[in-house]
């Protein structure tokens, strides 16, 4: 089986996460390593891991949870998330809201997951975990991934006969369409870790990204009944295709919150509102050095009358 242990900059990286490193197996995977793993209602622990757990949503899982269950995504994120900051960073985000009564997930029944067909990423990962190390978050970096297993005290899954490796785990539970959506989210959390704590984003910029990346009925209102259009220059496919098809907006999405963010390419200012900026620039500008001249032009005189002042009082 290929795998090595973790080494102890990978292993203070978990650390570092929403992930509880001391359930991680320290074995690094790759996709043909094997694993003992089935988890069905026969099993004694059926649904336990759908308790007192964190489920942090990604802007595609809101995307596909709320078209399941037919209802706009302001109010699935009113009625089933809470809020809660991205891979602990200030980036805001959402996660599932667990029923005060049972501490459960509310899609969980006695019998099962009742939007299994649509479960969050989260639920598909589990127990097999993936580091991508992709430095900086930018597409050109040079990228690290391998797998690992979350091995939790109550879970009977691995007590099963059933065999797969970690490339048949993931194909069975559809991870690699997810990772494939996902994965400009969160390179976008991955630059803003690269900032460090030393910068902090506006409240501005904060409520951008929280619609950005969980409203997309707002968002599409955003660019098309704002000023936004006048300001960005938009292809017609791309226009057309971001005004009716969710996950194109929910890329298109992606790359506005890149550039706004973090100045990324992939976004044109039109010609007229970067001259109209300049301008502005120069307008400001020009008003300081007038101010300071005034200031200077005032101070000096303040000075030329106390001179007089003593020299009237030497004489």
């Amino acid at each position: 089986m290929p795998e090595e242990s973790l080494s102890g900059k990978e292993k203070k990286i978990f650390a570092e996460t929403d992930k509880n490193p001391s359930n991680i197996l320290p074995t690094k995977l790759t996709l043909d390593s094997h694993l003992k793993f089935e988890c069905h209602p026969g099993v004694s622990c059926f649904t336990a891991c759908c308790h007192n757990i964190k489920i942090v949503l990604t802007p595609y899982d809101i995307l596909i949870l709320r078209k399941s269950l037919g209802i706009p995504a302001h109010e699935f994120i009113t009625e089933y998330t809470q809020p809660t900051y991205l891979e602990k960073t200030d980036m805001p985000g959402v996660q599932i809201k667990l029923r005060e009564d049972t501490g459960g997930c509310p899609f969980v029944t006695p019998e099962g997951c009742t939007v299994y067909p649509d479960r969050p990423s989260a639920c598909r990962y589990y127990p097999v975990g993936m580091a991508d190390f992709h430095e900086g978050g930018t597409n050109d970096a040079e990228e690290e991934k391998f797998f690992f297993i979350v091995k939790e005290p109550h879970c009977k899954g691995f007590e099963e006969d059933k065999e797969w490796t970690v490339r048949e785990w993931r194909a069975d539970q559809g991870v690699d369409v997810r990772d494939e959506m996902n994965k400009e989210g969160l390179r976008l959390v991955m630059r803003r870790k690269s900032f460090g704590h030393q910068a902090s984003m506006s409240e501005a910029a904060k409520r951008m990204f929280f619609m950005a990346s969980t409203d997309l009925d707002s968002f599409r209102n955003f660019i098309f009944e704002s000023s936004f259009l006048e300001t960005y220059e938009i292809d017609e496919k791309t226009l057309e295709e971001i005004r009716e098809d969710d996950e194109a907006l929910m890329h298109f999405s992606f790359r506005y919150l890149a550039h706004t963010l973090f100045g990324a390419k992939g976004m044109r200012i039109r010609k007229e509102k970067i001259e109209e900026k300049v301008k502005e620039i120069k307008e400001r500008q020009d008003e300081a050095l007038k101010k300071a001249e005034q200031e200077y032009l005032e101070l000096k005189a303040a000075r030329d009358r106390m001179l007089k002042e003593r020299e009237g009082k030497e004489v």
